[in-house]
């Protein structure tokens, strides 16, 4: 996960590959919420491992139930109905971050238990409306109290008095998860009579509410329902596990990739997309997106437990569409919009505006940042898109803490215009999917030949594998030791005993070009043995610098280190990276310092190793092999033609930091 203030992505071209998507959000949080009320012991297989679902877990270790977490995305549940009632604990706090799926499936069913139960959230939580299923929870019996603003968490749940001779009644036009929270937790009361919830008004989202029937229906309730107005929970209904349930993959989340592919670059018959566990006979409801995006020109084909995805012909056909049934994915059909011929116009919408943040106004003025004319209203939006690839903007775009912002903002990479896109506060993502950006880099190309690489080149002790591992981390980017590569050749040479007599440039050339070299993370392994350590030694430094100066062996690892950039991007650091091995990169940066200034760090990181060192030598040393790294002939030191010249001399590694992220921040159009 991408934990870091923004993550700066280029322009996106072709996407294509093999992808198997987390579990679902709606079925995992339903799933662990019945595993939990019912009686017996439940495995859930493919649950998605998010904040909304850590946050469910918590919350039900807390209340007693016994959970086990094991590999393969398994959790086992031992329930708290039956026998296991017993172990339900009559007191919590329950902390819910911002789950709906937690906040109001858990207020229904404690507040049918009956307790003494405190449920909050983050601030956002605390302004998403909880008041009509509370009416509705009251007019049952229950003890249920706002602790803040009435109609909002965070609420005290007591002991009810209830009362079952009338149906209950809640309103379905603001959340669907309000009657879903009561499907959930009446079978817990309907043990000697049955149960009737009446809707007032229209009901959203209804495939959500199908979701919920049939979770049902696999934990032993069958729900009878007359139209979306009236579900009867008949008399002696109890909840029973049903011993295994495996979780789909998560058709909001694919909505995505689904984008992605539809607007990437290159013939069908090239480039196709396949997504796997995932198919047309999908249970949830958004897997009606697939039909809006076909209505769009997307060239999607499916089946049981399969989806593929070729690039569509652009531009798209603007639609006008409900999108009452699917109101997540229904964010990404906007960013559908950008790319289309004409104005698209979304209607049933109005939920958005109750969820993570409130969603018809952030689509809005993030569009209008890209380029796109946009009216919305309380049910609509209507987006014009941008006119021509000139008509667009590049632009850094807020997330309001909202994963589903997050990753639709990830849809206008792919822009026409070639622009980069930045997105503030990737993390986001982590409600739901935490691995997204993981995701869409494993099976997208920039648009470019190669991803943006930042080249951070310079002498002996300047400080620049320091600087360029700290900007790596500050970006997101991946992280290139180029002299890292050449101990380890230099290593593997001295291991083969080519190092031992007269050196032979070709034989250590076809040594190298012929291993196993992959970083992970910090670590380099060569084949499977992790040699970092390994090439940290004095001889290895030596070694290095010996068939550094191999025109052959440079070549050997030319290809090596040019295969490094990859999605989001790159920073190398070595000493012709930018001049040699990455000439097109657009920051380099050449670092300096004085020789003395050089010598001191040099002894200062000899001392932490006990090793004690002359300070005249050492800078007698690093002016010795500035004259050999300058003047020898393959690819000597040198600032490329366009680096910047940075001088450290006399700044802290933060302020070293500082002034290299404000060098790439003024190469980005970002305004």
């Amino acid at each position: 996960m991408f934990n870091i203030p923004f993550l700066d992505l280029p322009a996106l071209g072709a996407v294509s590959g093999t992808l198997r998507l987390p579990g679902s959000k709606s079925l995992s949080n339903r799933a662990l919420l019945l595993a939990a009320l019912s009686d017996g012991r439940t495995t859930l297989r493919g649950l998605l491992a998010s904040d909304d679902t850590r946050v469910m877990l918590d919350a039900l270790r807390q209340l007693g139930c016994g959970v086990e977490e094991s590999a393969a995305a398994t959790v086992v549940i031992d329930g708290l109905g039956g026998a296991g009632s017993a172990r339900r604990a009559p007191k919590a706090d329950l902390f819910l971050g911002n789950a709906g799926t937690a906040m109001r499936p858990l207020t229904a069913a404690l507040a049918v238990l009956g307790g003494d139960y405190t449920l909050r959230g983050i601030a956002r939580m605390h302004e998403r409306p909880i008041g009509d299923l509370v009416d509705a929870l009251r007019s049952l019996g229950c003890s249920v109290d706002y602790l803040g603003t009435p109609g909002f968490p965070p609420l005290h749940i007591g002991q009810p008095s209830l009362r079952l001779d009338a149906p209950i009644r809640v309103r379905g036009d603001v959340s669907s998860q309000f009657l879903t929270a009561l499907l959930m937790a009446l079978p817990l009361a309907a043990t000697q009579q049955g149960i009737t919830i009446e809707v007032d008004g229209p009901l959203i989202s209804k495939p959500y509410v199908g979701i919920t029937l049939g979770l049902l229906a696999r934990f032993g309730v069958a729900v009878r329902r007359h139209g979306w107005e009236r579900f009867e929970i008949p008399a002696g209904s109890r909840l029973r596990s049903p011993g295994e349930l495996v979780i789909e993959p998560d058709t909001s989340s694919a909505s995505y990739f689904i984008a992605a592919s539809t607007l990437s670059t290159g013939t069908a018959s090239e480039k196709t997309l396949e997504i796997e566990g995932l198919g047309t006979d999908s249970v949830q409801g958004d897997i009606h997106f697939i039909d809006a995006a076909r209505q769009m020109g997307a060239d999607i084909e499916g089946g049981a437990g399969w989806l593929r995805v070729r690039p569509a012909r652009l531009p798209l056909r603007a639609i006008d569409m409900d999108c009452n049934a699917i109101p997540d994915a229904a964010m990404t059909l906007a960013m559908l919009a950008l790319y289309a011929d004409g104005v698209s116009t979304l209607r049933g919408i109005a939920s958005w505006r109750v969820k993570e943040t409130d969603r018809i106004a952030a689509i809005a003025a993030e569009l209008r940042r890209l380029g796109a004319t946009v009216e919305a209203g309380d049910d609509f939006m209507r987006i014009t898109p941008p006119p021509l690839a000139d008509g667009w903007r590049a632009a850094s775009l807020h997330t309001y803490d909202d994963h589903r912002m997050a990753m639709c903002a990830s849809l206008a990479a792919f822009n026409p215009a070639g622009l980069p896109v930045r997105i503030e506060n990737p993390a986001c993502v982590a409600k739901t999917f935490p691995d997204y950006f993981e995701a869409l880099f494993a099976c997208a190309t920039p648009a470019a030949d190669t991803a943006p690489v930042i080249c951070i080149d310079g002498p002996s002790a300047s400080g620049k594998g320091t600087l360029a591992s700290l900007l790596a981390q500050r970006l997101g980017w991946h992280y290139l030791d180029s002299g890292a590569l050449y101990r380890a050749a230099a290593l593997a040479a001295r291991r083969a005993g080519l190092l031992d007599t007269a050196p032979d440039e070709h034989a250590i050339s076809a040594l190298v070009g012929a291993l196993e070299l992959r970083f992970d993370g910090a670590r380099l392994l060569m084949g499977s043995e992790d040699v970092s350590d390994a090439i940290r030694s004095e001889q290895a430094g030596m070694d290095a610098s010996f068939v550094a100066a191999m025109p052959q062996v440079r070549a050997a690892l030319l290809a090596r280190q040019r295969a490094e950039a990859r999605l989001p991007g790159l920073v190398a650091d070595g000493r012709d990276m930018g001049s040699v091995v990455f000439p097109a990169a657009p920051l380099k940066i050449f670092l300096s310092a004085s020789a003395e200034q050089r010598a001191l760090r040099r002894q200062k990181q000899l001392q932490e190793r006990g090793i004690a060192a002359n300070l005249d030598s050492l800078c007698a040393d690093m002016r010795a092999r500035d004259a050999r790294d300058t003047n020898r002939a393959a690819a000597p030191l040198q600032a490329a033609q366009d680096a910047v010249l940075l001088d450290s001399s006399g700044l802290s590694i933060e302020q070293t930091l500082e002034q290299a992220l404000a060098l790439w921040h003024g190469t980005q159009p970002f305004q």
